[in-house]
C-alpha cells in the first residue's frame, strides 16, 4: 500500500478504513495537473492500482477518493473534480445513485463509470443518471488515461468492449419516422463526441447560428430537451456510436 501524504485529510473513518481521502496537493500530477479526479471504489486495492495508473500522466491530479457512495457525493461538493471515476457496486448508495446525485447537485463534475460488469441494464442505467461514460475494469492503463482526459474535455467516452455492445444492442432501433438530414446526422455525432457549438460550427465549416439551428431541429426531431437526451436517444438508436477511449499509442 502507498502511504498517504502526511498532510491528507481523513474523513468518517470506519473499521479500520477511511470512508474519504482529501489530497490537498494532490497525487503525482501535481498542482499544475489540468485535470482532477476522484476516484469512488470501495475495494481498497483497486484505488491503489488505478490511482498509480493514473499518477503516471501529469495531466491528471487525483485529489481524493470515496469508498462510500454518500461520501463520494461530499466529495464532489467539496472538490469539485473534473471526472470522478464511479464503480457501480458500492455500500450504501450504489454508483448509480451517485452518479444521477452528482448530475443534479455538481453539473460540472463528469462521471464515469469504472466497472467490472458489462449488464446492459447498468449500461443504460448509467447513462441516463448522467454518466458521460462506461468503462471496463479490462481496459489498458493508456485508454484509462485517454478516457479520463477525453471526459474531461467534454466527450462521451467507452472502451471497445462496451461500445460493440451497445452497437449491437442498438442496431436494429432505428426509428421509422422524424428521420435527421445528412447535416443533421453530422451535429448529432458532433455532440455525441462533447463538441461545443463553436467547435461545431468549425469542423463543418458554417456559421454559428447555423449550427444553432441545426441542433434546434436535431432537438426536435429527436424530441429531446438537452445535449444529454439527445447523446442517449442516438446511443438508443443507432444514429451515432460512442467512440473507444483513446490512447496514446
Amino acid at each position: 500500500m502507498l502511504p498517504a501524504p502526511p498532510d491528507a485529510r481523513m474523513v468518517a473513518a470506519g473499521d479500520g478504513e477511511p470512508d474519504a481521502v482529501h489530497v490537498p496537493g494532490g497525487s503525482a500530477g501535481g498542482l499544475n495537473a489540468s485535470v482532477t479526479v476522484v476516484l469512488v471504489e470501495d475495494h481498497r486495492l483497486v484505488r491503489e492500482g488505478t490511482r498509480q495508473l493514473l499518477d503516471h500522466d501529469p495531466s491528471i491530479r487525483v485529489v481524493g477518493e470515496a469508498s462510500s457512495g454518500e461520501e463520494a457525493v461530499r466529495l464532489a461538493l467539496d472538490l469539485r473534480p473534473s471526472v470522478m471515476l464511479v464503480d457501480v457496486q458500492l455500500e450504501g448508495m450504489n454508483g448509480i445513485d451517485v452518479i444521477r446525485t452528482v448530475a443534479r447537485i455538481a453539473t460540472q463534475v463528469r462521471c464515469v463509470v469504472l466497472s467490472a460488469y458489462d449488464d446492459y441494464v447498468y449500461i443504460t442505467e448509467a447513462f441516463e443518471a448522467g454518466a458521460c461514460g462506461y468503462l471496463l475494469k479490462t481496459v489498458s492503463a493508456s485508454e484509462l488515461v485517454g478516457a479520463v482526459r477525453a471526459a474531461a474535455a467534454g466527450a462521451t467516452v467507452t472502451d471497445e468492449r462496451i461500445s460493440k455492445r451497445l452497437t449491437e444492442r442498438w442496431r436494429s432501433k432505428r426509428p421509422a419516422t422524424g428521420r435527421l438530414t445528412p447535416r443533421e446526422t453530422d451535429v448529432l455525432r458532433l455532440l455525441v463526441k462533447g463538441s461545443s457549438n463553436k467547435e461545431i460550427a468549425a469542423t463543418l465549416g458554417v456559421g454559428l447560428r447555423t449550427v444553432e439551428g441545426y441542433v434546434s431541429n436535431v432537438f426536435a426531431k429527436c424530441a429531446v430537451r438537452s445535449r444529454t437526451e439527445a447523446v442517449l436517444y442516438a446511443l438508443r438508436h443507432n444514429l451515432a456510436t460512442v467512440p473507444a477511449a483513446e490512447t496514446d499509442e
